[in-house]
């Protein structure tokens, strides 16, 4: 993982001191990227010991659509605790439900993205497009009045739909892998309000190399805490690739991941330091458990796993990796 050292010494080298709404100062460069050759080995942080089972239990939770600090900790992942519960303007926002609530977060976005479409009513071509819309499984909530003052006056139909965009990535996967349209996002403007934290990686994007049966992603990530979040985002961006290439028949080839503000927070620069002390081991590999079925074996597509993942069908083989590092997250 030199692609992980390269990155925190170009941050400390060219980045600048910044505030930020957690009160600790951060040295920000904005704009970063590290590329991995996953046939090369898994991107494991080895210049510290990588929490792999809680990150593993944040994928499992995301995939499973979680939005429960509580149920993230029966997957073995703690780190969405403070924000469910120690972050004073979640705890103060009228949105939040109950103890460790999260709001919807992630997965949520992911597996339930809340798509709506105001049709006019009453009109040949709105007549059209609800027909259309409903045939696509949209519901039809109601009629909603224009607002007063509006140029026009005429009622529309609310319709809803919630969008499962990973299911739609794996079917698109398996039904048109040329496709340049293979993504999901977690950025939802009208939700950001009602979330404990808006999410971080927010743009995830599958590109298929046909002829060698290989499969890439590329992460883009809006802002990054390179000190905690990044070997968690590694570890679950490269482990998700890995899922969907085993459900699809493909093989997982390259990761490119991009950050827009990659910061280390004041507080963590002992720890990556530290680790630029280390020499890094070499890259392990992630095994997949047999009862994950592979496409590629069997010509079945079972899409339905995305549901049926759980975390000890990951592990890694031949980790080796330097002694703990720990700092507080910031929040």
């Amino acid at each position: 993982m030199k692609q992980y050292q390269n990155l925190v010494q170009d941050i400390l080298d060219n980045g600048a001191w910044q505030e930020n709404r957690t009160g600790i100062r951060t040295l920000s460069l904005p704009g970063a990227m590290m590329k991995f050759d996953l046939q090369k080995g898994f991107p494991a942080v080895t210049t510290k010991k990588l929490a792999f089972k809680s990150a593993i239990g944040e994928l499992v939770g995301f995939l499973r659509g979680y939005r429960s600090a509580a149920r993230f900790r029966e997957l073995g992942c703690k780190v969405w605790d403070q924000n469910a519960n120690e972050n004073a303007q979640w705890l103060a926002n009228p949105y939040r439900l109950e103890t460790d609530d999260l709001g919807p977060v992630y997965g949520v976005q992911w597996r339930q993205w809340p798509a709506y479409k105001l049709i006019p009513a009453h009109t040949p071509e709105g007549t059209a497009q609800i027909r259309d819309a409903l045939a696509r499984g949209y519901t039809e909530i109601g009629l909603v009045n224009a607002p007063e003052g509006a140029s026009d006056t005429n009622p529309a139909v609310l319709l809803y739909k919630p969008i499962d965009q990973l299911r739609q990535c794996l079917d698109t996967l398996h039904n048109d892998p040329s496709s340049r349209r293979i993504l999901f996002h977690g950025w939802n403007w009208a939700q950001l309000e009602e979330m404990a934290l808006p999410p971080c990686h927010l743009l995830y994007q599958f590109l298929v190399n046909a002829p060698e049966r290989e499969i890439s992603l590329c992460l883009y990530i809006r802002s990054n805490d390179v000190g905690l979040g990044t070997p968690f985002n590694l570890t679950e961006g490269a482990a998700l690739l890995h899922l969907m290439g085993r459900l699809t028949g493909y093989t997982p080839r390259w990761f490119t991941y991009f950050i827009g503000d990659a910061h280390i927070y004041e507080n963590h620069l002992d720890m990556v330091r530290e680790q630029l002390k280390r020499e890094p081991f070499p890259a392990p590999r992630l095994v997949l458990s047999d009862r994950i079925p592979d496409f590629a074996v069997t010509g079945r597509y079972e899409p339905d796993w995305l549901e049926k993942i759980e975390p000890a069908d990951f592990r890694l083989e031949g980790y080796q990796h330097h002694p703990p590092l720990t700092a507080p997250m910031a929040v």
